[in-house]
């Protein structure tokens, strides 16, 4: 059987040393095709998330394994999983596709003009509720700065891919990837965001062990595992933790799960303190968590010096001397 990665000039660093060839472009469309249907299961759902005709991804499956002289995938009743070699060759698209996006970025960092205009991006909560102490003095430093604001999903595929379409953003623990940087801004406790009709709802505190056999909210396949797993607090479980069959991808879809009293997630405490005040939710402090880091994430590629300026900005924030703020955040008195 022939290397998924080596297979007679059409594996992926193939695709990627083409450029732009004609024939490069269906490449790389094929690759994200197989990345939709690794992620989804089924081709249905692949060519509904990518807005497509069911069709042209099964073709496009096809014409990849045929390529490749190997089965990526085997097909049942309910769908397709990976074979052994599908699932290596998972993690070297995902590498390939994420080192294209970022020679396109750093092409065009080269050739941007404009140095006063930044896009940030955040995850449910905007940068002056997540970090207002940073943002003001950003603002009152930058004040001819032209921001624009993105709220993103929680990041898909990997942290660099996620990052695509914004300069900077404000992100809770954030996968490494050699692509981008991480400045850590504060600890901050995890804690436990249910429905007042969950039956954990009338506790003060939790524990870890409170809740780790307890049904947590279930998330689009799309999303990075291993951050996904750490809010299921897989990281103390050391197994993936039972879930209900939801895929969410944002703050709001779990908002929805959650509130049917089915399920639990884990937060940042400030998160599950401010989403608690919507009817229906609570939050309780996880004591006995590993803490969770607010980070500013940016690509390394990125020669915006507004992005500069912010982490600067954050150092200046910290502790005066030139370090970031790692101080936790304290549980609410109870």
């Amino acid at each position: 059987m022939r290397s998924p990665t080596g297979a007679e000039g059409c594996g992926i660093l193939d695709v990627v040393k083409q450029g732009a060839h004609p024939q490069s472009t269906t490449k790389l469309r094929d690759l994200r095709y197989f990345v939709a249907v690794a992620e989804e299961g089924q081709i249905t759902r692949a060519a509904s998330r990518l807005h497509i005709a069911q069709p042209a991804v099964s073709q496009a499956i096809a014409q990849l394994e045929a390529r490749l002289g190997i089965a990526l995938f085997a097909r049942h009743a309910r769908g397709m999983t990976l074979t052994p070699a599908g699932e290596a060759y998972l993690e070297a698209v995902r590498n390939a596709l994420a080192a294209v996006a970022d020679a396109d970025r750093a092409a065009r960092a080269h050739s941007q003009g404009d140095t006063d205009r930044l896009a940030w991006g955040f995850i449910g909560v905007p940068p002056i509720v997540q970090a207002p102490e940073l943002f003001s003095a950003f603002i009152a430093a930058h004040s001819d700065a032209q921001l624009s604001f993105k709220e993103l999903s929680f990041p898909r595929e990997t942290t660099s891919a996620w990052l695509q379409d914004v300069d900077i953003a404000l992100c809770f623990s954030p996968t490494p990837h050699p692509g981008i940087q991480l400045h850590p801004v504060r600890i901050e406790p995890r804690a436990v965001l249910l429905a007042e009709a969950h039956p954990l709802a009338d506790r003060r505190q939790l524990n870890v062990e409170d809740v780790l056999d307890e049904t947590f909210c279930g998330d689009d396949p799309s999303l990075e595992p291993a951050r996904a797993s750490f809010w299921m607090l897989d990281d103390h479980r050391g197994a993936p933790a039972k879930t209900t069959t939801d895929r969410t991808a944002s703050p709001v879809e779990v908002i929805a799960c959650i509130s049917t009293g089915q399920s639990i997630i884990a937060a940042p405490l400030s998160v599950a303190m401010t989403v608690s005040r919507l009817p229906g939710l609570t939050a309780i402090p996880l004591g006995d968590a590993k803490p969770t880091v607010l980070c500013l994430v940016w690509h390394k590629a990125n020669r915006n010096p507004l992005v500069d300026a912010v982490v600067a900005t954050a150092r200046s924030v910290g502790n005066g001397a030139g370090e970031p703020a790692l101080k936790p955040t304290p549980a609410p008195a109870t």
